[in-house]
């Protein structure tokens, strides 16, 4: 600031807050309004779209100002957070109607993107994660916290892991030590929000005796992470965090849980970006988890993305999810029952977390108890249901009848959102608050009723009671019946023609009138407190309910989509064979037009017989799409979902590999090619014996040999390796590779089928043995709108380049003795059918002796030729 000698008393005092938070930017409560000042104005002026002027124009002080109504928070702090902003919350810590001077301000709460509860700023049905990452020697350590819900999890293992983790959760906020900022990005991309920690916050001593203390616990060997030294460190290091952010409140907060790498299919990053399973690769895409997700809560919601990106391995577990599937099918009545039921539960775990920190508003706490109810419902039809894994999910589910009953009982059933507007308490609850509403509420019938008394105990007929601003209530007698007047009133003033007296009854009447409003707002206050701190003693039964809620609701959503849309049981085993029957994408099927249908595959792999599949035909036939649905198949039998096909046996899969697409990385400096090369060596060098192995055109971005022997030699070791015979569709256009199949016993070719017709290509999309000797790449370009001149030129070159095969020239001897181009735009170009036939039929035409209108028909007839010649098949 300039000139220190002329800053305001306010500003010193906002200074000296903002030094304390220097990375934030800060709301400064200044009477009804909240203020930002110099270079926070600026941003906020930008993101809020308010208007920025100044504070002290023309002085020495000078400084940018911005601000808006206090009441308008919740409007404009979603915005700020939003722009990724740390937003710290300064409020006025006294009543300035009591104090002399500067109000007293701090600090009271520090809004990140990955710490919040405010609604407007979480997204209902998705988690809001704040991550910590700690580097290790060997191993790294990363946590994760949805403070909203009160979800805690570690894990720790080795970089491409930890990506992928940060990938699969995709945090709002990463949290790392200061040191390690060049790694963090140089490992993972600048792409994540994050926040620099100081060095000493990563210590384990410290972080060991963080986590104990907030799970009131002498070791962490209940929650199964006590040798995770990084994991243990990175979850300090939140809980740390939270405590500089101002956010002490966090009962909720009362166990975490440990990542096993080994329970889950490992799915590196890469692949959960090719196959689009939480996010889509283009604007315009649809990832999986739009098809499977028809739950009806946000625990539900928030859930199925979980299991999405973390598919099981236990056979068992799968069983018994898909068993629960099954049965739900076959009681759609049931299936029914439970979701209209699950529809009005609200967000149980948000709620509850509020609760613990003190920040539900009457409200929510009406919400919380319609969704208790709706569990009892739930848990008598799964109780019912003779269904065993029903029931033991019911027995997992508790009412609350205690907690339900309470909120019912002291709130109304629509009370405000805000604590201070009173109204929200029900009558019979509190004596005094009855009393005081009946005082404010109905305080002219106790003056008639008081007047009318005194009338009857007097016999003054005249009375009246009146009321002003220097007496207040008073009772007034006419001069004729002063002589009448009890001697216990008290005379306050004489007029001409009457007196005015007051009684104590009346005095005391006028103070709990002009107090009635006050005193009510501060005892329902009370009583909506005591209700909440009630409420805390029900947060962990509360938690368990959301979370078989949220498993309710995604089974029922599994056996909802199952009868959509014709999905099958799979077959799940420890067997090493993999056999889909009239498999179908999921995904692709849901876009097509309507009327028009999926061309299912068969997939066959197995160790013995047919461990690797080459797959060639033309570009646009459906081979990136049957690489594709096959992983997703096994994926969804692997989550405990039905599967689009007809039958599906899947021995299962501990790890999904996929290389397709081209994911350039032009910012680094790293070509197409160098990145399918990384690629691809991770999954060569991560290969086992379960392995899905998914390859797609492999060797494109370099020359036509190299590739033909990167491709050939990549098949050869995964056929050949010594220890694991993992299982693979490898995709390519390189036709040579079909000899593979004569000389390596578990490799098999098929193609995806085409047909070929008046020069045009119809795509049949199926898949039949054997390999494909022709891309039709030439066709694709024409159907691509590639000018005329160039795909006949090609097809020329393709055509002498065909017929120089079987010679023993040289690449470039062979592109040497090309027909040149002579430049000359033809429209008789033989190559070309529908134009040889056009040439043919004018040909035929003698002008002398035409008619007119034989000249209109051959025209029409030309002009359809023509026509039939310029659109692209479909």
């Amino acid at each position: 600031m300039k000139g220190e000698g002329t800053v305001t008393p306010l500003m010193k005092q906002y200074n000296a807050i903002k030094a304390k938070h220097p990375g934030a930017l800060l709301l400064f409560r200044v009477g009804d309004f909240y203020e930002t000042f110099g270079e926070d104005a600026i941003k906020a002026s930008k993101i809020l779209d308010i208007v920025l002027t100044k504070r002290g124009a023309g002085s020495t002080s000078e400084t940018a100002l911005a601000g808006f109504p206090h009441h308008s928070l919740d409007t404009y702090l979603p915005k700020l957070v939003r722009a990724g902003e740390r937003v710290a919350i300064c409020d006025q810590l006294e009543d300035p109607k009591t104090v002399k001077g500067i109000v007293k301000r701090g600090v009271t709460e520090l809004v990140t993107p990955g710490v919040s509860f405010n609604d407007q700023v979480l997204e209902r049905r998705s988690n809001n994660y704040l991550a910590a990452v700690h580097f290790g020697k060997t191993e790294t350590g990363i946590s994760f916290l949805d403070v909203s819900t009160g979800e805690f999890i570690t894990a720790q293992g080795d970089r491409n892991y930890i990506g992928k983790l940060l990938q699969s959760f995709s945090p709002s906020e990463v949290l790392f030590c200061k040191r390690e900022k060049e790694t963090f990005t140089e490992r993972y991309g600048p792409d994540f929000r994050y926040y620099a920690l100081e060095e000493w916050v990563f210590n384990y001593d410290f972080a060991y005796e963080s986590l104990t203390r907030q799970f009131g616990t002498t070791s962490l060997k209940g929650f199964g992470i006590e040798g995770m030294v990084e994991g243990i460190i990175s979850a300090g290091a939140i809980l740390h965090y939270l405590a500089e952010t101002q956010h002490k409140e966090i009962s909720h907060i009362a166990t975490i849980s440990r990542l096993e790498e080994d329970k889950y299919v490992w799915l590196d990053r890469f692949t959960v970006r090719n196959l689009e399973l939480v996010f889509p690769q283009h604007q315009e895409g649809v990832p999986l988890i739009q098809v499977l997700d028809h739950t009806v809560t946000p625990m539900g919601a928030r859930l199925l993305k979980k299991w999405v990106v973390l598919p099981l391995k236990d056979v068992a577990q799968i069983k018994r999810r898909l068993d629960t599937v099954e049965a739900l099918t076959q009681h759609r009545e049931l299936l029914s029952e439970l979701t209209t039921h699950l529809k009005q539960i609200n967000d149980l775990e948000r709620l509850i977390s509020k609760v613990a920190v003190r920040r539900v508003n009457p409200r929510e706490l009406v919400q919380l108890a319609k969704a208790l109810d709706a569990i009892v419902p739930i848990q008598t039809a799964l109780a019912l249901s003779n269904i065993a894994a029903l029931q033991k999910l019911a027995a997992q589910l508790t009412p609350c009848d205690g907690l339900r009953e309470e909120i019912k009982n002291i709130l109304k059933p629509e009370p405000p959102m805000l604590t201070n507007q009173g109204n929200m308490i029900n009558d019979g609850i509190n004596a005094e608050l009855d009393e005081l509403r009946a005082i404010a509420f109905s305080g002219k019938d106790y003056l008639a009723q008081l007047q009318q008394r005194e009338v009857k105990n007097t016999g003054i007929s005249s009375l009246k009671i009146a009321y002003n601003k220097v007496f207040g209530y008073y009772l007034e007698v006419s001069n004729a019946h002063k002589d009448k007047v009890p001697a216990t009133w008290i005379r306050k003033q004489t007029l001409v023609n009457a007196e005015r007296y007051i009684t104590e009854e009346l005095k005391t009447y006028e103070e709990k009138i002009l107090n009635a409003e006050d005193r009510i707002y501060s005892i329902e206050f009370g009583l909506f407190n005591e209700l909440v701190l009630h409420a805390l003693d029900y947060v962990a039964q509360v938690q368990q309910n959301a979370k078989v809620i949220g498993v309710i609701d995604c089974l029922s959503s599994f056996a909802t989509i199952a009868l959509a849309n014709n999905y099958t049981k799979p077959e799940v085993s420890d067997s090493h064979v993999l056999d889909i029957k009239k498999g179908r994408h999921p995904v692709i099927e849901k876009q097509l037009p309507l009327g028009e249908s999926y061309v299912p595959n068969d997939i066959f792999l197995d160790n013995e017989q047919q461990q690797v599949i080459i797959i060639t035909g033309p570009n646009m036939a459906g081979k990136s799409a049957l690489l594709r649905q096959t992983a997703l198949i096994v994926l969804m039998a692997q989550i405990g979902c039905f599967v689009p096909a007809e039958a599906a046996t899947i021995g299962i899969i501990d790890k999904i590999f996929t290389r397709v697409g081209a994911s350039d990385n032009l910012s680094k400096g790293e070509s197409t090619f160098m990145v399918e090369m990384t690629e691809t060596a991770s999954i060569l060098n991560n290969l086992s014996d379960r392995s899905l192995v998914l390859m797609d055109e492999i060797g494109r971005g370099t020359s036509t040999y190299d590739g033909i022997s990167i491709a050939w030699a990549i098949v050869e070791h995964l056929h050949n390796h010594p220890k694991f015979k993992a299982k693979t569709l490898f995709a390519t256009h390189y036709h040579e590779l079909n000899q593979l199949a004569e000389e390596l016993e578990r490799v098999k070719n098929y193609n995806v089928s085409v047909r070929e017709a008046g020069g045009k290509i119809l795509f049949m999309r199926k898949l039949v043995e054997g390999g494909s000797e022709h891309s039709f790449g030439i066709h694709v370009a024409q159907m691509a709108g590639m000018p005329n001149s160039v795909v006949l030129r090609a097809d020329e070159i393709m055509h002498h380049l065909e017929k120089e095969k079987v010679s023993e020239q040289s690449p470039q001897q062979k592109m040497k003795s090309a027909p040149k181009n002579n430049f000359q735009l033809s429209m008789f170009e033989p190559a070309d059918p529908q134009l040889v036939r056009a040439k043919e039929l004018l040909d035929q035409l003698d002008i002398n002796t035409i008619t007119p209108v034989e000249a209109l028909l051959k025209l029409n007839e030309l002009k359809g030729l023509l026509k039939e010649k310029s659109e692209p098949a479909r």
